[in-house]
């Protein structure tokens, strides 16, 4: 019986980690799935009116809708991973009033920031967003090329509320740009794969347990 110890134990310590750890991801789809909901319902819900009280932690993804114009030069920000291709990113001061926000009009091709931008006042529909674009690896602005979205320099550079629209729809059509409306497509959820792999690998971690117990009693038998 001792020949068979050493893999019954090694078996059973292989599963036990490989199946905590395909539970740990199902309790990260739960989470997951609890944060895309309350997105979902923020993209959903009633618009917002634009104000520097607004925060990232309770105003991310709200709706918002509001009339005003673009003002000064525009920041082109590259980015190849939209629905509309590569392209710049455009983010222009709007005001709106009392209050003047960055606004992502969306997407322009590669050989369109020489394009003339719809101006005027404008009816804009879209979600505020906090980009997380930016970190340690991010190259720096080159004048008005920039390699990320970040609302707090730009917000420094063209003089706005640390505040940023992105449009869904405005009231003046721009054959220019392509909005990119914000959506939780670009969040990734893949949680349950996870779990099915290490689950997979618990089943294949038991079989080859099985099948070394085997080969122990067919050497001895």
């Amino acid at each position: 019986m001792m020949r068979y110890l050493s893999p019954i134990l090694l078996g059973l310590a292989g599963c036990a980690v490989l199946i905590s750890l395909g539970i740990w991801q199902m309790q990260r789809l739960e989470w997951k799935e609890g944060v895309l909901a309350q997105i979902e319902a923020r993209l959903a819900g009633a618009p917002v009116a634009l104000s520097e009280a607004l925060t990232e932690a309770e105003d991310e993804y709200r709706a918002t809708r509001f009339r005003g114009a673009p003002v000064g030069e525009a920041l082109y920000v590259l980015d190849s991973g939209t629905a509309a291709g590569t392209g710049y990113r455009v983010i222009q001061a709007f005001e709106t009033g009392d209050l003047t926000v960055l606004v992502d009009r969306g997407l322009v091709g590669l050989d369109g920031r020489s394009a003339t931008l719809a101006s005027g006042q404008m009816e804009v529909s879209g979600h505020l967003l906090w980009p997380d674009d930016v970190n340690s690896s991010t190259p720096a602005p080159e004048g008005t090329l920039w390699f990320g979205r970040d609302v707090a320099a730009m917000s420094q550079v063209l003089e706005t509320a640390p505040v940023m629209v992105v449009v869904a729809a405005t009231s003046v059509e721009d054959p220019a740009v392509t909005p990119l409306p914000v959506d939780t497509s670009g969040i990734p959820n893949d949680h349950l794969n996870y779990a099915i792999t290490w689950f997979s690998l618990a089943a294949v971690w038991l079989a080859m347990t099985g099948y070394w117990i085997w080969r122990i009693r067919a050497r001895t038998a």
